[in-house]
């Protein structure tokens, strides 16, 4: 286990994405860790003896998907956003990526900083391997926030609908399935793919500047980036298997917040969790579709505290 890359000098010879600009929050630092054979990048400040809160963003985002959120929750908290692997500055390994296998590699990132307890929030691809980590770390966590995400097995529909209205917001599960012709299609593209999905899926389609979809979808393109975006669909299946093999043993019993919004993908988390864990509550925020951090901060950023405090 290395230990967490503070200094700029450090932090360059750290990074396993160097082509992929650095962003820089007030009041946060970059740091690299070991997690298991897997390079990670996490971004960490706030209070050191606070309680500690994790944050994971999904596809086809980056932990700078937090950066409107993290701030509010600073002054209270030991705050970590954690790219995953195959995300923005994160190694993008050549295995798989099924959640499980993912999940391992984050909590060992979050021992590597060292943080023995923490309160895990995810949104899309990152809540399904929040999922994932409860069932295989649940003695660690404080509680699981899951911010709109058709969770493998879990929130995600068997079928995936083919009514219009409906299908536009599912369309690319099967899509990225498909061997070899995404990559042949996206490459070079990865700005107008990355742009649909900001643009369609957020309320308001002014919601990213130029600037963020730059960002976005040169994490997509760089570094194998694309592929290991892929990955997590590919190895959705087994992600899966996993779940519900575990799901078997035990069902949840860490408190479980579920995070929908009034243009979401899941219009009900809470009730699409309830059936696998003991202890669930919900909460919708108004005036958001998917990517609700960046669309409403503030109203994540409360939901996110008074879960800590009304669990703590």
């Amino acid at each position: 286990m290395t230990d967490p890359a503070t200094s700029a000098g450090h932090a360059c010879e750290s990074n396993p994405v160097r082509d992929l600009p650095l962003h820089d929050l007030a009041g946060f630092a970059h740091r690299w860790v070991d997690a298991d054979g897997v390079r990670l990048h996490a971004v960490e400040g706030g209070q050191p003896t606070g309680p500690a809160v994790v944050l994971l963003a999904g596809f086809p985002q980056t932990w700078w998907a937090w950066r409107k959120v993290m701030p509010s929750l600073a002054g209270r908290f030991h705050v970590i956003a954690i790219d995953l692997p195959g995300q923005g500055h994160s190694e993008r390994p050549e295995r798989s990526y099924d959640t499980h296998t993912v999940a391992a590699h984050v909590h060992a990132a979050v021992k590597a900083l060292g943080v023995p307890t923490y309160w895990l929030v995810a949104h899309d691809i990152g809540a399904w391997v929040a999922f994932s980590l409860a069932l295989k770390f649940e003695s660690q966590l404080r509680g699981v926030a899951l911010l709109d995400a058709g969770i493998p097995g879990i929130t995600l529909p068997e079928a995936i609908p083919t009514e219009p209205d409906r299908a536009w917001k599912t369309w690319h599960f099967a899509f990225h399935l498909v061997p070899d012709l995404p990559e042949t299609l996206l490459a070079s593209r990865e700005r107008d793919y990355v742009g649909w999905f900001l643009k369609m899926k957020a309320l308001s389609p002014d919601t990213f500047d130029d600037a963020e979809l730059d960002h976005y979808a040169a994490a997509v393109a760089v570094d194998g980036g694309l592929r290991a975006s892929l990955a997590y669909y590919r190895d959705a299946a087994e992600s899966a298997r996993k779940n519900h093999e575990a799901l078997k043993r035990q069902h949840l019993t860490v408190p479980v917040l579920g995070i929908s919004s009034s243009h979401g993908s899941i219009p009900d988390m809470a009730a699409s969790i309830s059936p696998w864990a003991d202890d669930v509550t919900g909460v919708v925020v108004p005036d958001a579709g998917h990517f609700i951090p960046d669309e409403q901060p503030e109203a994540v950023a409360a939901a996110i505290a008074d879960f800590i405090v009304d669990g703590g």
